[in-house]
């Protein structure tokens, strides 16, 4: 087991392999050429940066939205230990979770068989907690099986000494502004201090502050808040429940953005 979760001035990582779902795919952040960003470009940047020659970098992005964990093992795990690259963020689990009937503890187990496989293979892997969802509607009833899967996930890293990115610990999240406006993605803010944490994970002298303090936002009434909340369930929450029942996905027929380890 490693006995350092950073990587220091020595340590080389001209690589780095991206999966996991819609949130590692950067939903919510989209970029001038249709496709979109998200915290994995974001972060893929900050590395480059750091080399001598940003153009040596590679970057491969694997993750597709609405993927399980079963997906996400199934079709990018052996990719990513195909390409075997310096580091491997991965972040997948959530979308079981939050599925009704689901075990955490179940999801666990899975969980840690893909990340044994990985660690053999690739020269890094970081792991990703859940965010906390007390202040989500409708997912809020969830935060206890998302705290008892965090919990397994820091276990597992222990085990394999792998970095986790704490997304439960994050406050500056909870800010509504970090959000899309579906209420499940990020909005590119949000996306930005994700990217800025994980490289703090690693060890890296980032830009900004993940958790400088939003600016005060005006009051809002009850009333407001109940209309907003009505609205949101109207718009998104309705139809992302209306696909659960008919075992579609918003992820059926979407490949992954950037398969091969490719220069920025």
């Amino acid at each position: 087991m490693a006995d350092d979760s950073t990587f220091n001035d020595s340590d080389t990582i001209e690589s780095y392999a991206a999966i996991g779902d819609s949130f590692t795919e950067g939903v919510g952040d989209p970029g001038p050429d249709g496709l979109f960003v998200g915290w994995a470009d974001r972060l893929a940047v900050l590395l480059a940066d750091r080399m001598p020659d940003p153009g040596d970098f590679r970057y491969a992005n694997l993750a597709v939205r609405g993927r399980l964990l079963d997906q996400i093992v199934e079709e990018q795990v052996p990719r990513a230990r195909e390409l075997a690259p310096d580091l491997v963020t991965f972040c997948a689990g959530g979308n079981d979770i939050i599925r009704p009937g689901s075990d955490p503890d179940d999801v666990a187990e899975r969980f840690e068989r893909a990340v044994a496989g990985l660690t053999s293979a690739v020269g890094r892997v970081v792991v990703t907690t859940g965010f906390d969802t007390r202040d989500v509607p409708v997912l809020r009833r969830l935060r206890g099986k998302v705290a008892t899967y965090n919990g397994h996930v820091r276990a597992v890293a222990d085990r394999y000494g792998c970095p986790v990115l704490d997304l439960w610990s994050l406050r500056t999240v909870q800010d509504r502004r970090a959000w899309d406006h579906d209420r499940l993605h990020l909005s590119p803010e949000g996306h930005t201090r994700v990217a800025l944490r994980a490289a703090q994970v690693l060890g890296l002298d980032v830009p900004a502050d993940p958790d400088q303090p939003w600016p005060p936002l005006p009051p809002r009434g009850t009333l407001e808040e109940r209309r907003n909340d009505i609205q949101w369930a109207r718009e998104y929450l309705v139809p992302w429940i209306g696909r659960r029942l008919r075992g579609e996905s918003s992820g059926d027929h979407v490949t992954a953005k950037r398969p091969d380890l490719l220069p920025l």
